[in-house]
């Protein structure tokens, strides 16, 4: 007796129903399989070892601090800071640098008593904005706590990237520092982003010293991690030749451990810990003063700046060393739980599929389970250091449910399916255009915001992989119109997409090739009668 399967009718293949289970090309498979799943997580886990920036014996310069715990954001309201955390941070922060840099005054009343506790120097910082009223107030703060404590307070800094965001002049700004160095005895500077310096020199004469912001990931032509370095040098020496005499301190220079790629400067921990580490090598050997960013990362900025706003820090949100400074260091701390978690998707994958009999199924499974794990894994992952709020975690939640009613849809179709897997299989067959329409709109919206608005989002490319590769290969009947609508809008957009991101953005053609894969999808999709 011969029984037509509907699963790979396409393909025009028919099984016995009495055929053997094809055990040695399955066996094959799943080493293949499992061998693939661990090489994925263990390739992007690994741990890198580079030289040492700080050691017991070795403290560096100052790193930036704001006194915010990993649910606070300077925009609660009531905002009520945590004594008992800043002196945590201070005491961790003591361990590693002999100075911390803070960017406003108010609340921080207590902050030089307990750096005076834990022997740090402070240079501290008045928050000017557009608002006199509120400046007026910060400056005042400024110069009672610089007079205070003078044992404690190195330098003070009057403004932090005013000009950037333009909420004042710069004929203002150098009223405000002169009325500052009138009433101080320390150093008096102001920090903004380097070119700024240069669109404002009347603002120079009046520091004593020249702080400027140096981050090769945000420059308007951002910098591959290899030549970050070389772009800062080229800077600084310029900035040291122009307005020799006076000192130039580089108040802010550091590379995001997460977040999207722009053009080929790549966010991750193992190219923060290349670049902290090398700019304290050089920097430390030119003898330039210097101040790291961030002490800690700060996933409040992640509501604006997107994830990579969220991870500048040399620890993470719950002060845990990220391997920046010192030892080995890896792009995914979390590489073993999520291959954990893959060899779940894969075993299930095996479990749902049950018994097969061709040698194609047998082939297939085990390696659908694989791509599965890798995927749905790398979108965890992803989820886990970009997701901040309710809705998007509600996004995140939809994706993975889809994409795992897409794996037992399609490990169902490879099974040989019977009893519940013949009633399981059947009603999600009826329901596979759903899916893939479902597929479809998700990646229509995705494709939408990388071509309008894509600055801070990340590309989601993981989430799309296992439903295109599905339906590419087995297609099914779908609602036509609005299917036709989804395969243009997500093809129109990929050429818009790369020329905005440029061509040297890995993720970006990642994304565009996934994208493309959804289109053919789509479209084979649109060929299909119903069955």
């Amino acid at each position: 007796m011969q029984v037509t399967c509907v699963a790979l009718q396409p393909l025009g293949l028919t099984m016995s129903a009495t055929s053997r289970f094809p055990f040695i090309p399955y066996l094959f498979a799943c080493l293949l399989g499992l061998f693939a799943l661990g090489g994925f997580w263990y390739g992007l886990g690994k741990p890198v070892i580079l030289p040492d920036a700080a050691t017991p014996t070795h403290k560096l310069q100052c790193a930036s601090y704001t006194p915010f715990d990993k649910d606070q954001s300077p925009f609660d309201v009531p905002f009520k800071l945590r004594p008992e955390r800043m002196d945590a941070d201070l005491a961790l922060l003591a361990t590693r640098f002999e100075c911390i840099r803070t960017y406003s005054m108010t609340g921080l009343e207590a902050l030089p008593e307990l750096a005076r506790k834990h022997g740090l120097k402070l240079m501290i910082g008045a928050w000017v904005n557009s608002n006199p009223v509120d400046t007026e107030k910060e400056v005042d703060l400024l110069i009672a706590s610089a007079n205070a404590n003078p044992d404690v307070v190195s330098a003070v800094i009057v403004g932090n990237e005013a000009l950037l965001r333009k909420e004042v002049t710069g004929a203002q700004l150098a009223r405000l520092i002169n009325k500052v160095k009138s009433q101080v005895k320390q150093p008096v500077t102001y920090a903004d982003v380097w070119e700024f310096w240069l669109k404002h020199p009347e603002v120079a004469p009046a520091v004593d010293f020249l702080t400027i912001h140096l981050l090769p990931y945000w420059e308007d032509d951002p910098s591959n991690i290899d030549i970050a370095l070389q772009h800062v040098a080229d800077v600084r020496q310029v900035f040291g030749n122009k307005f020799a005499p006076k000192d130039v301190m580089i108040g802010e220079t550091g590379w995001p451990s997460e977040g999207r790629q722009r053009e080929t400067a790549l966010p991750s921990r193992v190219n923060e810990a290349k670049f902290i580490r090398g700019f304290v090598a050089m920097a430390e050997k030119e003898g330039w003063h210097y101040n790291l960013i961030e002490a800690f990362d700060q996933p409040w900025k992640r509501g604006s700046e997107g994830a990579v706003g969220g991870y500048w820090g040399l620890f993470d949100a719950d002060r845990q060393d990220k391997g920046v400074l010192a030892g080995p260091v890896t792009n995914v701390p979390y590489w073993k739980e999520w291959l954990g978690v893959g060899g779940l998707i894969f075993l299930g994958t095996l479990l749902l599929g049950g018994r097969v009999r061709t040698t194609q199924s047998a082939l297939i499974l085990p390696l659908l389970g694989a791509v599965a794990a890798c995927s749905i894994g790398a979108w965890g992952d992803l989820a886990r250091v970009t997701t901040r709020f309710a809705s998007e975690w509600l996004w995140v939640g939809l994706l993975t449910v889809l994409n795992l009613w897409v794996l037992a849809h399609a490990a169902l179709t490879l099974s040989a399916r019977q009893g519940w897997r013949e009633r399981a299989f059947n009603l999600l067959e009826r329901r596979a255009g759903w899916l893939v329409a479902v597929a479809g709109f998700a990646a229509a919206v995705m494709m939408l915001e990388m071509v309008f608005d894509a600055r801070y989002r990340s590309f989601a490319s993981m989430a799309f992989i296992l439903p295109a590769l599905v339906y590419v290969c087995r297609p099914v009947s779908v609602p036509r119109r609005e299917i036709a609508l989804l395969a243009f809008i997500i093809g129109a957009g990929i050429a818009p997409q790369l020329f905005e991101e440029g061509l040297q953005n890995p993720q970006a053609w990642g994304w565009a090739l996934v994208s493309g894969l959804m289109v053919a999808a789509l479209w084979r999709c649109l060929r299909v009668r119903g069955r």
